[in-house]
């Protein structure tokens, strides 16, 4: 191409690009897909594994049975109306916990407005729970499936599924013994000295220590303490502090967002430690290290070796 003449469009360069753009799109939806699926493992195995949420299942079909609703007191036996209801109760909830979770996966941004999306959910699912009854029924009962007893099941389901709802969602709160346990304890005063006299500070620097990070508003009650440091885990940050430590569904530059007032250092794309939880630093391997107060060794990247040092320049490498 000679200077003046009109610039050639390569084909190949706009495959290339254009290929480059599916892949990138490509990621992005296996990233999303990914991250909504192990969100959503997590919690039903949360549901599932809990004692609470079979205790109920039980108990509403022990009720059920006893009442003998939708005529199901006439037209069965006792024992055969127990199981009848437990497999009903078993299905129904199976499947109105797999949609509450999924749309709380798509729709709940941190957790919040749970229970407004579990109804939404909850009312997706009478349309598979009303199927399911049906199936189920004329399995037990002998009748015939039609499609006006299977759109009555629906109408029916569509009645019960925020029932269900709102009993897996008490279900799955701590009760309020935990609550009350969890809740009032100031992580603020957990192993604190002696008060020793010291100069008042000012009413700004005293409101910043008494303000909670916003991101232990994210993590359970009984994990709230005092904020040591983030680290990324898969598509989960992972807080840790001086109770515990909880996966929250956060991006990490999100999380060190949430941080604020408590004072810390990004030392690696990876990790985030509070300035008192570091102990020392030291070299392993011929990198920079950061030892915490727990013993726990965390990376330092080279970008950030010499901000670490000039922060913690009392705590030479050894």
């Amino acid at each position: 191409m000679t200077a003046g003449s009109p610039v050639e469009f390569v084909p190949e360069i706009g495959e290339n690009l254009g290929a480059a753009n599916r892949i990138g799109v490509n990621v992005r939806v296996k990233f999303v897909r990914s991250v909504y699926l192990q969100f959503t493992l997590r919690e039903l195995q949360r549901f599932f594994g809990s004692s609470r949420f079979w205790a109920t299942i039980v108990i509403v079909s022990i009720v059920f049975t006893v009442v003998g609703p939708f005529g199901t007191g006439a037209s069965m036996p006792f024992l055969r109306r127990l199981a009848f209801w437990l497999f009903l109760q078993v299905i129904a909830f199976s499947i109105a916990s797999f949609v509450i979770v999924l749309a709380l996966a798509v729709l709940s941004r941190g957790g919040r407005h749970r229970l407004p999306i579990m109804m939404i959910g909850a009312i997706i699912a009478a349309l598979p729970i009303g199927l399911a009854v049906e199936v189920l029924q004329a399995g037990f009962t002998g009748q015939s499936m039609s499609v006006g007893s299977t759109f009555e099941q629906i109408k029916i389901s569509l009645l019960l599924s925020p029932l269900l709802c709102a009993l897996t969602y008490l279900t799955m709160s701590p009760p309020a013994s935990e609550r009350q346990a969890d809740e009032p304890m100031d992580w603020r005063h957990e192993s604190k000295p002696p008060a020793v006299s010291q100069p008042e500070p000012s009413s700004q620097s005293s409101a910043e220590e008494l303000a909670d990070p916003p991101i232990l508003s994210r993590l359970k009650p009984q994990h709230r303490g005092r904020l040591l440091r983030l680290a990324v885990q898969d598509h989960y940050t992972e807080v840790v502090t001086s109770r515990g430590k909880e996966l929250v569904l956060l991006r990490f530059s999100d999380a060190l967002n949430e941080t604020a007032p408590v004072s810390g250092q990004r030392i690696h794309r990876s990790h985030w430690v509070a300035d008192d939880h570091i102990a020392h630093l030291k070299r392993a391997n011929g990198r920079l290290v950061a030892v915490t107060k727990a013993g726990e060794e965390l990376p330092v990247s080279r970008p950030n070796e010499a901000k670490i040092r000039l922060k913690f320049s009392d705590s030479q490498p050894s």
